[in-house]
């Protein structure tokens, strides 16, 4: 059973708003820092790659580890992040 970080929650509790990609849960400086060099600087245009994917969660999780080199973990953190944001919101 996984549980979800502060962070997490943090996030899903309210819209997304300007958010800094840093602000998704398993995304921390050096993920926001290569992320953000490949103009994805607010939590939004994660989204909008999440939603051109179709939420899809292995496509979803290649991106990310291709696009910063997230491990399995933080993959799987923003992924679920992302989903239950878009379950409350979209």
């Amino acid at each position: 059973m996984s549980s979800t970080s502060q962070k997490h929650k943090d996030f899903v509790a309210e819209p997304m708003g300007e958010k800094p990609v840093m602000a998704l849960a398993g995304i921390g400086d050096v993920l926001g820092k290569r992320l953000e060099e490949k103009g994805f600087d607010k939590a939004y245009v994660v989204l909008g790659q999440f939603l051109v994917l179709k939420k899809d969660e292995e496509l979803f999780r290649d991106w990310l580890k291709d696009t910063c080199g997230a491990n399995s973990k933080q993959q799987g953190d923003c992924y679920g992040c992302l989903k239950e944001w878009c379950d409350a919101f979209l």
